[in-house]
């Protein structure tokens, strides 16, 4: 029989990164990208870059089409202002584990809560129906390109 600790540390499948978007300026529109460098400070080009346990944001695709139907709304990952969407894998069951993210290794550090400006993208409701569902935001602890279709895997090495 394994341990929790076995167990917390085997996954089905890798995630896969699905959508990079970079945030040029607080409150502008998000720009989609194919790939991004990371670096402890953050995502080039994205105006949160100031390092620590903020430097970029996640969330897991499985989780759009919760939103979506909360709020009767069509999702799209620009509405959510997250940098990076991943699919296939659990994040929440990746939180305070070393990532290899790409080419970059990444920290998840804690879960991102819903602001009021989700009431005014997605409309009204849309901050509850983020709740439990905004995403994690996490360090980067060594850079590198992240590209779309790249993996996200726990770094055990």
């Amino acid at each position: 029989m394994s341990t929790i600790r076995e167990l917390m540390r085997r996954h089905t499948n890798p995630g896969r990164v699905d959508w990079i978007g970079l945030r040029p300026a607080r409150l502008a529109d998000i720009n989609a990208v194919e790939q991004v460098e990371a670096t402890p400070d953050g995502l080039t080009g994205d105006h949160f870059a100031s390092g620590g346990k903020r430097a970029l944001t996640l969330i897991q695709a499985e989780h759009l089409p919760v939103i979506a139907a909360l709020t009767g709304t069509q999702i799209t990952p620009d509405l959510l202002r997250r940098n990076i969407v991943i699919s296939s894998i659990n994040l929440t069951a990746l939180r305070h584990h070393v990532l290899q993210l790409g080419d970059a290794k990444i920290k998840l550090s804690g879960p991102c809560a819903p602001c009021s400006r989700m009431e005014k993208t997605i409309g009204a409701g849309g901050y509850n129906a983020m709740r439990g569902h905004g995403g994690w935001y996490a360090e980067i602890l060594d850079g590198g390109l992240i590209r779309k279709g790249d993996t996200l895997a726990p770094f055990f090495g």
